[in-house]
């Protein structure tokens, strides 16, 4: 399958987890499909019958209500069956609406508070070169988490460590509880600050997959003993038009008709 293909299907697996709570993050679950689908189908090292194998890449989701798009990308990579879909959100579901690492295969770390991801990203990668591994570790973490002090001592100590096997994906989508993400604090170029903290940074159009690839390529071939970020501009419910264009998108509000209007959608969309 291209990966256009596996980016569709992870939007159609996070829909349909939607559908059965009839509610979810399922504006950052579509918008981050297509980092979802560059990460596991193109960069991640992983074995999806042995979830734990020492030998894989680590993938940090640490945004806790993101859990819904990763489930989606885990079960696209055979981690997690598909038929599991319907229990999402269910008592004793291993697919609880906020991501849980002791109850998922392939969910690294238990999300919630947000700001921790990236030091604990920083902790394992550091830990994985005293081994002597040549793992990578990846962490997903939002825009959001720019305004979290925890994220900036991350950075600091990931320059301070030189890990060179910590790649960050920031999803900038510019939507938080309250609002844009650039009312809430001043921001600048994310790039550039992000340099100017000793790492080798990127910024890309994070739905347009090649521009994904080609950053992820460029993160992994760096020769420079630093940490490297990929800022990636997305846009929230990509992929279905009539949802991309409500006004409230952080928890997009979804009728119940309009599951199936969505799916639909996608459907008649889908890659060939």
């Amino acid at each position: 399958m291209s990966l256009a293909q596996r980016a569709w299907s992870i939007r159609r697996h996070a829909l349909r987890m939607g559908e059965v709570q009839g509610q979810g993050y399922i504006g950052q679950a579509l918008g981050v499909a297509d980092l979802l689908a560059a990460s596991y189908f193109h960069a991640l090292r992983y074995r999806p019958g042995d979830p734990e194998w020492e030998g894989r890449d680590r993938f940090y989701l640490s945004i806790g209500h993101y859990a819904i798009a990763l489930y989606a990308a885990l079960i696209e990579a055979g981690v997690l069956p598909e038929d599991e879909i319907g229990t999402y959100g269910m008592d004793d579901s291993r697919m609880p609406m906020s991501g849980m690492a002791s109850y998922t295969p392939g969910m690294e770390i238990t999300g919630g508070s947000l700001g921790h991801g990236l030091g604990i990203a920083v902790g394992a990668a550091l830990g994985l070169r005293r081994k002597g591994g040549d793992q990578r570790v990846y962490n997903l973490l939002s825009d959001g988490e720019l305004g979290e002090g925890s994220t900036w001592e991350a950075v600091m100590s990931a320059v301070q460590w030189k890990l060179d096997n910590l790649i960050a994906l920031v999803d900038f989508n510019d939507q938080q509880a309250d609002g844009k993400t650039t009312d809430a604090l001043a921001r600048g170029p994310e790039a550039p600050k992000w340099a100017a903290m000793g790492w080798f940074a990127q910024e890309v159009d994070g739905n347009d997959l090649s521009a994904v690839v080609a950053a992820l390529d460029a993160a992994r071939d760096h020769p420079e003993p630093q940490p490297r970020v990929i800022i990636c501009r997305t846009k929230m419910c990509k992929g279905v038009p009539f949802l991309e264009h409500r006004e409230i998108t952080h928890f997009v509000r979804v009728e119940a008709d309009e599951w199936a209007r969505a799916l639909a959608h996608l459907d008649a969309e889908r890659p060939l």
